[in-house]
């Protein structure tokens, strides 16, 4: 199968896996909390990767200096997901999932600036689509006339989250390509357990679960082996191709969270919010032409 089509695949299997576990991931923030939701799938998923390397037993690939970045990366990502699910807590899972297309954004900026990769003219057009289209969604435009400039709840925690995700895809890029997908998958589940821990010692978010319904923990299950099989799926996509044309469909991930959120939750957003919303998955779908 040729690279560029199996890269394009792996993308929309990022995409699907990540669009489910961000809306499981909102629906369960406002319940049992933003943070343990997020330490117990994050440590699923670390677990199940750390089984597939022992039953498979790949060889492990020569260290570099390259290596001396896992930790920033796992921390990038851990950092990225704590902003992003308690933007979840607070506010609408639409807006916020909306929002974080910006992430494609900064990780095509990074690209471009720090690593050499070029966009197409087309490509361009997307970029400024999601820009566009992600402040349309998180702006409460309708009220501008008669309130100050404000957010819409959790918008800027989910832009830091962006942020955070926009440097990670650039790092992991990096080490996915020298690693290979499976060290570099485990190294880094593994490494954010470990940052989420250390979160924990300087916040004083909670983790322990207390009395939890089997429903809750099944599907903390379902979300740590969904969002890992995400995870793997683009960082394998990262070592036969560019994060340049991988991340920006990934990022689609928007798409399946929203539609879940409208279709299951039945959330309500604005005119404005919603042409943003279009904009921003339109902006999605240009880049990845």
């Amino acid at each position: 199968m040729d690279n560029t089509l199996l890269s394009i695949m792996l993308g929309i299997g990022g995409m699907v896996g990540w669009g489910i576990y961000d809306f499981l991931g909102g629906v369960f923030a406002k319940g049992i909390g933003s943070f343990r939701t997020l330490f117990w799938s994050q440590l699923v998923g670390a677990v199940a990767i750390a089984l597939l390397a022992l039953i498979s037993a790949p060889v492990m690939p020569t260290p570099s200096m390259l290596w001396l970045w896992l930790p920033v990366a796992a921390g990038c990502y851990a950092a990225g997901y704590i902003f992003l699910f308690r933007g979840f807590a607070k506010g609408n899972i639409t807006i916020v999932a909306a929002t974080m297309n910006l992430w494609a954004v900064f990780t095509i900026i990074f690209a471009f600036v720090l690593m050499g990769q070029r966009l197409s003219s087309t490509q361009s057009i997307g970029v400024v689509l999601i820009i566009v289209g992600a402040t349309l969604a998180a702006v409460d435009v309708g009220n501008l006339g008669t309130q100050p400039l404000r957010l819409s709840l959790g918008v800027s925690d989910a832009l830091i989250g962006a942020l955070f995700f926009g440097v990670f895809w650039n790092i992991s890029e990096l080490v996915s390509e020298q690693m290979g997908w499976l060290w570099s998958t485990l190294a880094i589940k593994v490494g954010v357990v470990v940052w989420l821990l250390v979160w924990t010692r300087w916040s004083g978010d909670a983790v322990r679960l207390g009395t939890t319904p089997p429903r809750t923990l099944a599907t903390l299950i379902l979300m740590g082996i969904v969002e890992l099989a995400a995870v793997a799926c683009v960082n394998y996509g990262l070592t036969i191709g560019d994060a340049i044309l991988i991340t920006p469909i990934s990022s689609a991930l928007s798409v399946v969270t929203i539609l879940l959120a409208v279709l299951f939750l039945k959330e309500r957003i604005t005119r404005w919010q919603t042409v943003g919303v279009a904009m921003a998955i339109g902006g999605i779908v240009t880049t990845a032409l």
